[in-house]
């Protein structure tokens, strides 16, 4: 098979486009020929180090029809179309799946779709209603709002009563944000915790959604109200250095969270329940899947390029 194979941690260069031996499916595996390969930020952090992972194929993300099973794989049979989000070695051609972490995708979604999304999908849905569930009427701030996770979770939040204010950086940016159902879109700067406020009469937001990181942590802070939830579920822009929690009580008595996804999907039955949520909402477009882009398995490097570069909109799929 042909595969995307790293060596060692570094830039997007060090992705290889190689020929790899096929994988041969393991007991509760089964065999899958992708159809289609998610491409996420956590994949940064695994090529770049930042994340330890078993290398050297990386992605774990996809969609595709299984080709063969391994003994005790469960429910599923040879032809099944299926998708996963977290499945080590995505970025190839053929990829052993852990039967348990396998969904059976329907047939009104397309392979396209399932592959680039559900990770994605799965990370709005365990944010919002296992880390923080908002009410109707409340105020939340979710920052990268053309972001894929950043789309799906203000089209999810809207569709449930929620306000929300989100950042961008650019007026394309703004008006995919506003087109997902964003009350108010932000550009990022210093005051924008400021703004945050004024939206707010001088109340601040109950919940920040924030997978930047670095770059607008202290403003995540500032624009809570007190007793407020920072949710912080990523770093596109740089890790957070180390905080003082004394400052969580100056600021209100606040709550800082470090949340991801593998902890919310420890069961079959969670795994189950957050795929069927996000494949449902797909069906009656509560959610819309917006691929930013589409590239060639053999130009993952360029994928990675233009995520880092956070030009992006959307999500991101490899065709094998």
């Amino acid at each position: 098979m042909r595969a995307v194979v790293v060596s060692e941690p570094g830039g997007p260069d060090v992705l290889r486009y190689n020929h790899m031996p096929d994988p041969v499916p393991g007991p509760g595996e089964v065999l899958v020929r992708t159809g289609a390969i998610g491409v996420n930020y956590r994949d940064v952090y695994v090529r770049s180090g930042t994340y330890p992972a078993e290398l050297p194929i990386p992605g774990l993300e996809g969609a595709g029809v299984i080709v063969a099973i391994g003994s005790d794989s469960g429910e599923f049979t040879v032809g099944d179309r299926v998708a996963w989000g977290f499945a080590r070695g995505s970025y190839a051609e053929l990829v052993a799946v852990p039967a348990g972490q396998c969904v059976p995708v329907p047939d009104n979604i397309e392979l396209q779709v399932a592959g680039s999304g559900l990770l994605q999908g799965m990370t709005a849905h365990y944010l919002l209603e296992s880390v923080y569930k908002p009410t109707p009427g409340e105020v939340i701030l979710v920052h990268a709002g053309a972001g894929g996770t950043g789309q799906l979770l203000i089209q999810w939040a809207t569709a449930r009563g929620i306000r929300v204010i989100t950042t961008v950086s650019t007026d394309e940016k703004e008006k995919l944000a506003r087109e997902a159902g964003a009350w108010q879109v932000l550009r990022y700067g210093a005051d924008l915790a400021d703004r945050v406020r004024e939206l707010t009469e001088g109340d601040g937001v109950t919940a920040v959604y924030d997978g930047v990181g670095a770059p607008t942590f202290e403003a995540s802070l500032a624009a809570l109200r007190p007793r407020g939830v920072l949710v912080l579920f990523g770093a596109a822009g740089g890790q957070v250095p180390p905080l003082d929690l004394q400052r969580l009580a100056g600021r209100g008595s606040l709550y800082v969270t470090r949340p991801v996804l593998p902890d919310f999907l420890r069961t079959r039955a969670e795994v189950l329940s957050r795929s069927h949520a996000v494949f449902k909402a797909l069906a009656d477009s509560t959610l819309r899947i917006r691929c930013g882009g589409t590239y060639p398995l053999a130009d993952a490097a360029q994928a990675h390029r233009d995520l880092e570069s956070r030009a992006t909109t959307g999500s991101l799929v490899l065709i094998p």
